[in-house]
Parts: C-alpha cells; structure tokens; sequence
C-alpha cells in the first residue's frame, strides 16, 4: 500500500461532507462561531473563524483518539495528539486553516471558488512551528477542480510540504525535481483513488514563507493535471500528525485570492473594467440600522468574483453581514462576494446586507467603487 498522508480524502468524501454539512447547518441556526485567543476546539469536525475571514478547523478523522487544537487570533496549535496510526497509511488528521470552501463549509467574504483564468495573482503567507517526538508532515493544500464546487473532493489536489519527519511520503513516487515559485522542491505524483496529488516536498524544513499560490497551480496546469479553466476552490495549511503532534502550530496564516486576470474574449474572467449600478436601500431607527446593497452588472462582460469598495460615514459601525464578507467595521470598507454570488451576468445583479450602529445624524455612503471601477448610484 503507498503511504500515502491523502487518501484520507477517501475517508472525508464519505463521511466529511455529512459531518461538515451538519456543522454548517448549525452555523446557520445559531450563527457563525468568530475565534478569541485560546478557543480549544475538541469536537471531530469543529472549526470557526479567525480574522473574521479564514476557517480553523480541528478535522479528526483518521483515529478515535482525542485530538484538540487551540485556536489562537493569527493561527492555532495542536494541544492534545493522543494515539498513533500506522506510517504506511494515512495520517490521524489534518487540523488546518484555510481560505476557500471545504465541505460546503465556506470562509467569509473568500473570492473561492474562482476561475484560474479570473486570478491576477494569489499572495499567501504562512508560518509554522514544529515539535521533537512526533511523525507529521506540514502540508499546505491548493484544491483545484473543473467546477466550482463548494463540497466534496476537488479533481486535484496540490501539496505543498514544507516539513516532513519520520517515515511518511507523499502519494504516488517520484518523478523528478523542479524550481517553483523561487525554490528548489522534489516532485511526486499520482492517484489516491479519488483524486490526482501533485506534492512538492521541500529539501529541508521551511519554518515561515511568503508566494504566490498560482505559481504552483500554473505548474499543475502544464502537467496536465488541471486546465486553465478550472477553479481554485480552496487554500488550506496545517499538518497531518501520524504519531503523536501536541505543540505544532500554524503561528500565522493570510491568504488573498485577486481576480481580473482574465483576457478579453476569456469567459473565464472579466474582458475589462466592469460597469456598475449600486443601489442602496436603509431602515434606520434611532442608533441603528439595516442596509440592503444591489449591485448590477451593466457591462457586456461578465464579472467573476467582486469587491465593492466603499467609505460608512463617520459613526457608523458594521456589526452583521450576509451574503458578503465586510472588513473592515468602519471607515473604507470592502464588501467582498461570497461562494455563491461570485459571479454577474451582463444585466445581472447580486445583493447583500448588514446592519449597523450609528452616533449623531444618518448619512448615506457617498461613492461606490465595483473591483476599482466607479459605480452609478440609483
């Protein structure tokens, strides 16, 4: 049997999305969970969200052994690792952080699922913090499937190792050596039975780096393992622990997926700047109140994936969102679409809303700017 850390995707895409769809539907009854410092999470499936944009989840599926993780403002760590499983199968776990959708489970506010041919570049930034006395990998995950699919397994999978310690690999073998994104890396690749794995393994433990994620997925495209009109869905980075694991953490985490790299003529990506219509509709009481935002598309080309930029006047203050992650709670705010109105159609429109507090007399937002084009106000 390969060691392989990944086909533990075949056990997610049995029993994952039931789990995470029912952690979902309860973030919908009772509202989504917003992390403090040391937030332990115990549950299997649990996760929440920190920075108000990126998901950490605990994700314990290979063993029956405790596994708690504690979550803090910039990352989490491993606090409890109980148990072992053999190394030539897969890992216990694999708590992470990510930007994207897993299991219908999607961060706020992410530009994910998007179009690689949408993507002018994804910047991330990751640093880890490694322990003695335990067999893991640090695996940084990019999802990419022909879809823009928000569950289950993605087509393809690209791993990034940047420490590995015991007798573990990647799935599939090796074949051969490349330079990406500056650095030198062994390449393997194969199959687990659900999805092609595409692993670059570092050399020698990198502790903290910052890269482009795309440069990474252009590599899988001229391998054949992906087109270029497939979807990024997904970034995640965490660890799978084989034995042991209790201190190891993501001490930072960020990642930011830009769109307008499309070409004109490309259906994958906007064919220049977008033309936009922005109305904006309040219910105000004294102290507070609700404003309903439509943004319309009034260009021939369509916009995959879209940041609404504007400035809440002095007071205002956002405490609640749908439908759009909002950042930041005043001041120059930036509505960013969610997974399921990423796109508009030419003549099409997709809505959001918050609510807010107010001091002093209730003005409106002056300006709308759609992806850094100036909007018309109705």
């Amino acid at each position: 049997m390969q060691p392989s850390p990944l086909q533990a995707r075949r056990v997610r895409a049995l029993f994952g999305a039931l789990f995470t769809s029912l952690a979902a539907l309860a973030a919908l009854l009772t509202g989504a969970s917003t992390s403090h410092a040391d937030t332990t999470i115990c549950e299997t499936f649990g996760s929440t969200t920190i920075k108000g944009r990126y998901v950490v989840q605990n994700n314990r599926w290979g063993t029956s052994a405790p596994q708690c993780i504690t979550v803090t403002d910039s990352g989490f760590r491993i606090a409890q690792a109980d148990g072992s499983v053999p190394t030539n199968g897969a890992p216990k776990s694999y708590p992470s952080v990510y930007n994207g959708c897993h299991y219908t489970n999607c961060s706020p506010g992410t530009n994910l699922p998007a179009r690689l041919s949408a993507i002018s570049g994804a910047p991330t930034s990751i640093s880890y913090g490694y322990v003695s006395g335990a067999v893991y990998d640090a695996a940084y995950d990019i999802w990419l499937d022909p879809t823009p699919r928000t569950d289950g397994v993605n087509r393809t999978e690209i791993m990034i190792w940047f420490n590995r310690v015991g007798a573990v690999q990647p799935v599939g073998s090796p074949v051969g050596s490349a330079t990406v994104a500056g650095r030198q890396w062994q390449v393997w690749s194969g199959n687990n039975g659900t999805n092609d794995v595409l692993s670059f393994v570092a050399p020698s433990a990198i502790d903290s780096w910052s890269f482009d994620v795309m440069d990474f997925a252009r590599n899988a495209v001229s391998r054949g393992l992906a087109e270029k009109d497939w979807y990024l869905t997904s970034i995640q980075a965490g660890f799978e622990p084989w034995q042991n694991g209790a201190g190891l953490a993501v001490t930072s985490f960020s990642s930011t997926v830009n769109l307008g790299g499309g070409t004109p003529g490309d259906p994958g990506g906007p064919s220049g700047p977008a033309a936009c219509r922005v109305a904006y509709s309040t219910s105000v009481w004294q102290g507070g109140f609700t404003a309903d935002v439509a943004v319309a598309n009034t260009g021939s080309s369509p916009v995959n994936g879209w940041n609404l930029a504007f400035t809440l006047p002095s007071g205002q203050q956002i405490t609640h969102a749908w439908n759009a992650g909002i950042s930041p709670s005043s001041g120059a705010v930036t509505a960013a679409n969610a997974a399921h109105n990423a796109n508009i159609a030419p003549g099409g429109q997709v809505s959001f809303g918050f609510q807010a507090s107010y001091g002093g007399g209730f003005v409106k937002p002056a300006a709308f700017s759609l992806n850094g084009t100036a909007c018309t106000t109705a």
